[in-house]
């Protein structure tokens, strides 16, 4: 695997989004709230002419939302298609995957397991590969799974 990859932060850890799969990086501006959306969902927000649902990676893991600095930017994907602002720590940059992803004995923890690929190697260093329709799906569907 020699994918680029958006290198982003998500509660202090480094994790990687597919480039291929990320549609630009935006910074995102007014957020109109979605009453009884579930807590991941923060709300919409406008680009272009189009609505964005914009979502809370650390809600949508299962982590609490407080206690890190969230950047004003957010990768934008598509997943089942539906347009997602996904607002993470920091996206910091673009790096070079160097082998493909790989899961690790024990797993990444009970949270983190349900939206990891597997771990890949980068130029930056370690990253956790991201699972978008995970992210998407929010931790509701953890439970509704167990």
């Amino acid at each position: 695997m020699t994918d680029l990859l958006v290198m982003a932060q998500i509660a202090g850890r480094r994790c990687a989004l597919s480039a291929l799969e990320v549609q630009s990086v935006i910074d995102v501006g007014e957020i109109t709230p979605i009453p009884r959306a579930p807590a991941h969902v923060t709300g919409l927000a406008a680009l272009r002419s189009q609505a964005l649902t914009v979502l809370d990676c650390r809600s949508a893991i299962g982590l609490d939302r407080t206690g890190f600095a969230t950047d004003a930017r957010a990768a934008v994907v598509r997943v089942e298609g539906h347009s997602y602002a996904l607002k993470v720590d920091l996206i910091d940059d673009v790096a070079k995957a160097q082998g493909a992803p790989t899961l690790l004995p024990g797993g990444f923890g009970p949270l983190w397991d349900r939206v990891a690929r597997g771990m890949v190697e980068t130029d930056r260093g370690p990253a956790l590969l991201l699972d978008l329709a995970a992210l998407v799906a929010g931790p509701a569907a953890a439970r509704v799974a167990a």
